[in-house]
């Protein structure tokens, strides 16, 4: 939990006393400010919360295409024949598909 969803969870939580306070002494403008502060933390939070699991997703996405790179590195390198005809069938293929008639 970073500073930025303490500081979002601590604007949510003011909001509430607030909210609660203007409530009790029937201050209509303190609720609604209370209210005001609630969706302002409640938006940092969601927005940091976002952010933390699109970093852990491309975190993710790095260590497949290294693995995916070190698989194609010794495929090449084990068998390039193989890897070559490979590469040939493919720009056929690609070369056919894109071909404009």
């Amino acid at each position: 939990m970073n500073s930025d969803r303490i500081e979002g969870a601590a604007r949510n939580a003011g909001g509430k006393i607030e909210e609660g306070f203007g409530r009790a002494t029937g201050d209509l403008k303190s609720q609604v400010e209370g209210k005001m502060q609630q969706a302002a933390g409640a938006a940092q939070e969601l927005y940091e919360q976002a952010r933390d699991s699109a970093g852990e997703a491309a975190a993710v996405v790095r260590r497949q295409a290294s693995g995916l790179e070190e698989t194609i590195r010794e495929t090449i390198e084990t068998r390039p024949y193989t890897a070559v005809a490979l590469a040939l069938a493919v720009g056929w293929f690609v070369g056919r598909v894109g071909r404009s008639y």
